[in-house]
């Protein structure tokens, strides 16, 4: 879901869609016609974490989700962090805990909110301790998590498979959700 632009945040006159010559081919993109300023659109980077925990995957529950909806630790980049410095900085954030290891699990697009998302599964140990914007969280066994079929629930998928496990996705479930399913 990207920001709607509509007008010039330089000259305030309204976007049209403008074809341009760039990298050898016309592209179309919103462009004011008065000034020149050209709204690129860009994926927003977003970092996320399979944060395991003693063998457990931890999911969290962000304030604003329904009660049975739970999610890997996510958020933004920010800017002079690279992504292993934000997705450490994200976990200590959101639960307190500290990350022992690193390692990609994978890059995906997540196109209906217009990120691109870096997922890592981090190591890690402490006590959790949840920020305020998370409102409660679950330790699960990988076998217990249920995937959903776009964003962090692919990076998860394809984690679990690397570990052996033949991730659920929650569309294939023929009922509803229990309390510990709707993750990732």
């Amino acid at each position: 879901m990207s920001t709607e632009f509509r007008f010039c945040p330089t000259c305030a006159t309204p976007l049209v869609m403008i074809g341009l010559e760039e990298d050898g081919g016309l592209t179309h993109r919103l462009r004011c016609a008065a000034c020149g300023f050209t709204h690129w659109n860009n994926p927003t980077p977003v970092l996320a974490a399979i944060v395991e925990m003693d063998g457990q995957i931890l999911l969290a529950r962000n304030a604003a989700w329904p009660t049975k909806m739970f999610g890997l630790i996510t958020g933004f980049m920010e800017a002079g962090e690279t992504p292993e410095d934000g997705i450490r900085r994200e976990i200590a954030e959101e639960t307190s805990l500290e990350v022992d290891s690193l390692e990609l699990v994978g890059v995906h697009d997540f196109q209906r909110m217009n990120q691109v998302i870096i997922t890592y599964h981090a190591r890690a140990h402490g006590e959790v301790r949840l920020s305020p914007e998370l409102a409660d969280y679950r330790l699960l066994r990988p076998g217990q998590v249920r995937c959903w079929r776009a964003g962090t629930g692919l990076a998860l998928a394809q984690w679990l498979r690397q570990q052996g496990h033949e991730p659920v996705f929650m569309e294939d479930i023929q009922r509803k959700p229990g309390p510990l399913e709707g993750a990732g």
